[in-house]
Order: C-alpha cells, then structure tokens, then sequence
C-alpha cells in the first residue's frame, strides 16, 4: 500500500507538472549549423555520415524536404533567419562588418524577451566582427566573427574568457546550463555552432585569412573517423560548366571552371563530416538535458543550417554564394508534439524567413514588425497545403572572391523551374527546368522551351520583387 501510494503521488505530481508545462508558452531551441548541406545527414540518404540524433530528431519531428536559405552566405542568411526579412530589408547584405547594421535588427528575439521569455544565444553572431551583445538576448555567449575551433574565446555576457576545450562541447555546455538556469520560465535557445566552417580569421571586409590550426578541425575524438569512406559526388560535381557564361567568363589569375578548377578535396568533405559528429552529440546532450528536465515535449527544437556548400558541383568550391541548389537548399527539422507529427516529411518549399514568424506563431506572440515569411503551422498540422508557389533568392556582389565579381543575382524558384537574373552581367541569365534536369545542367534560357517559360518566371521574380519592396539601388545598411 505504501508503494502504491507513492507512485499515486509521484504520478500526480508528474502530471500536474506536464500541467504546468501545458499552460505555459514553449521553449524554442534553433540550432544553426554552418554550411551543413541538406543531403550530409543519414536521414536525407547520406552513404556514410553518422548522425542518429539527427535523424532521431527526423523520426520524432517533422523535416521538409524543399526547405531553401534566402541568400546563400553566412551573414545575409543569419539575419534573414533572426529576423523573417529578405536582406534587401534588414540591411545585411554581405560578409562586411556591418556591426552597427546587427544591432539595429527587428529580431525575433526581441518581442520574445518583452513577453517573459529568457533569451540566450550562443556562439558565432557573424554579422559583423562585434562580439558585443545585441537587443534581445538576456544572456549572451559569442565569438568575434568566425571564432576558434579549440579554446574558444567567448564574450560571456560583456567578460571575455578564452574556454579550454573544443568549441561545439563549450557551447553545448554553456546552453545546458542556461536552460538548467531557466527552469520553469520560457526560455529560447539560438545556438549558431561554428562547425562546419573551416578555422579562419575573418576581416571586416568580409576576406578571411587561415585561422590557428587551420583548416577544417573536428574535435580529435572525431579525427580519421571517416579517414576511408569514399565521398559521393552528384553528377554535376568535377565537370566544367556548359551554357553558363557568367562561370565560364575569363577571369584573370584564375583557371577556367572544371575538373581541375579545384572542387573541394575528399579530404576536406570528410574533415568537414567529422565536425558533423561533434554537432550530432551536441543535439543528443541538449536533448537529453530538456528530457530530465521534463521539458522536452514543451520545446519547439529547430535544426537547420545557414546554407549549403559547393563539392565541386559545376566546378566550384568555396564560392557557396550562387543559388544552384547544393548551396541554396538546406536541411530542416522541426519537433514539437503539439502540432509536428512524428516522421511527417513535408514536400512543400519553405524558406528560413519562415522560422520567425513560425516561432512568434507558437509562441502566441503578435507584434508589429513586417516580415517576408510565412508561419510554417499549418503545413506542420497539414491544415494548409502549400504556403508560396514560388520564392525569392537573392545575392549581392562583392569583391572577395573574384570568381563572385559582378554576379549579384535575384533568383525566383518554383517547384519545377529556377530563374537566376545576373543584375551586373547582361545576357548570361539562366533558366533550369528542375523535374528533367535535377542537377541545373542544361540552362534552357536561349531555347525555345526557355523563351516560352521565361516571360511568366520574369512575371513571378518581379511580383516576389514588389511584394518585398526589392529596389533595384540598395545597398545595405551601415
């Protein structure tokens, strides 16, 4: 009798605190990775990669399959993502140090915070080479633009710290023990690792020399892991591109795009995979630490990553700027029992400008700031079908790499066609018909099957143009 009594206490207590945990608004955890590709995890098919939290995540949670960065590169897509807006709204155009720009950001951190939520972000901002804190976070944990891969140096709510250890497991504990922290108030986690990016300095002009110890760097349990795996290459990687004259434009001091060009090394793809690893247990801490918490199933956890990476595709490597799909598309999962079904996979395009209004949404919170995304709800509970037909990519020249010079675009993108119009180079547009050639080979532009297509793309780029006040002379903010 007394066990049984003990284990009616023990089961009321238990469901007064789910209870509890009902009534309150959830938490939200966004892990940011950099550069992660959308097919370099196990669920997405991959050969080799090790990633079970991941694709645990997959199988409790929902993951879209046609889910797309607004701008593929590091600083525009981090402040498209913080803020639901395209860059030529929020200002954030490139990798410069736009730092006074940062702080100026209607992030959705902010109406969070004014509603009572406990708001920590951890490690690279990188909008900017400023570590110092931005508007909306109560707690803050950053590195000084690309940061270190070993003994980070961290700006810890305004006290600078270098941290022994390897940079994913320093974060990882300093985000347990602000959730720990929070217990019983609704906290938001934004979490933007350094990995997958290689260890480098970043200057303000948005150029990057060789970091200490260079390179890509996994954590030394993680080294030589995948030492023998054989790196999968898609059928547009390693060849020289055809019918794309602004790649194939002669550019001085540089060699002409293809199997030589330099596609990226196996050595570096699988460095880069390895760093993957330490990612993964990081997602299977905080996922532990919300499950003893008894807060896991209160929490809207979202993994995703800031854009792709080129593997030689079109003979490319580094230059993840342009929209083909190796670097515009992206991973993205969302668990939330409330309204993600478990193993749910979600054809419909979606953007990174969705997750801010999708958090606000399960948040309850309204504000007033205009935003370009759309909340991703009502695919999650399937009371809606789609959200867009179509969506917007865009890039704004710079001078770092000079393969880039001169080939700012704005893209439009529909579930069968893609349209990139090169704003700074005339006649070198493209035109993909994505269902026959999944791997944008053939640029159909001067074709008569483009010439049919192109004036209703044209149409839909300028209406996506119109309706998020695109003008053609921005230049970002300052």
């Amino acid at each position: 009798m007394r066990l049984l009594s003990v284990a009616l206490v023990a089961g009321l207590l238990a469901m007064t605190a789910c209870q509890r945990s009902a009534d309150r608004p959830p938490n939200v955890v966004v892990i940011l990775v950099d550069d992660l590709r959308w097919d370099d995890i196990g669920v997405a098919g991959h050969p080799f990669v090790e990633t079970p939290a991941i694709d645990r995540l997959a199988r409790e949670g929902a993951r879209f399959l046609n889910a797309f960065a607004s701008t593929p590169l590091c600083s525009p897509s981090r402040a498209a993502i913080l803020t639901g807006q395209h860059v030529h709204t929020n200002g954030i155009i490139d990798n410069t140090a736009r730092d006074s720009a940062s702080h100026r950001l209607s992030t959705f951190a902010l109406p969070l915070q004014q509603a009572g939520y406990q708001t920590g972000f951890f490690g690279k901002w990188h909008m900017g080479n400023d570590d110092s804190r931005r508007p909306g976070w109560s707690h803050w944990v950053a590195m000084k633009g690309q940061g270190e891969a070993n003994d980070p140096n961290l700006n810890i709510d305004g006290e600078r710290k270098v941290v022994p250890g390897y940079v994913t497991d320093v974060l990882t504990e300093h985000v347990v023990q602000f959730m720990e922290r929070s217990r019983g108030t609704p906290f938001l986690v934004f979490l933007a690792h350094k990995a997958l990016h290689p260890n480098v300095e970043q200057r303000d002009d948005g150029s990057v020399a060789p970091g200490q110890g260079g390179g890509f760097v996994p954590a030394p349990r993680h080294r030589g892991r995948y030492a023998d795996a054989v790196v999968p290459r898609r059928q547009s990687a390693l060849v020289a591109p055809t019918g794309k004259p602004a790649l194939e434009r002669a550019i001085a001091g540089l060699p002409p795009l293809g199997p030589d060009s330099g596609g990226t090394p196996e050595g570096d793809v699988r460095a880069r995979l390895e760093m993957l690893l330490g990612v993964d247990e990081s997602l299977a801490r905080i996922e532990q630490s919300l499950r003893e918490m008894g807060e896991l199933d209160n929490t809207l956890i979202v993994f995703t990553s800031d854009h792709g990476y080129f593997y030689g595709e079109h003979g490319l490597n580094e230059e993840r700027r342009l929209a083909y799909e190796e670097t515009a598309r992206i991973p993205l999962i969302i668990r939330y029992p409330r309204f993600a079904q478990a193993g749910d996979t979600l054809a419909p395009m979606v953007q990174t400008l969705d997750l801010a209004p999708t958090i606000l949404a399960a948040a309850g919170i309204r504000d007033t700031v205009s935003r370009h995304g759309f909340s991703l709800v009502p695919l999650l509970d399937h009371s809606a079908p789609s959200l867009r037909q179509s969506l917007l990519l865009e890039y704004y020249s710079d001078r770092v790499f000079p393969r880039m010079l001169n080939m700012g675009y704005q893209a439009v993108r529909t579930e069968r066609h893609k349209y990139i119009h090169y704003v700074d180079l005339q006649g070198m547009d493209e035109l993909y018909d994505l269902q026959t050639d999944p791997f944008e080979l053939n640029n159909l532009i001067a074709t008569d099957e483009g010439k049919r297509r192109l004036p209703t793309l044209q149409d839909e780029l300028a209406k996506l143009q119109r309706e998020t006040g695109y003008r053609a002379d921005f230049r970002g903010y300052r």
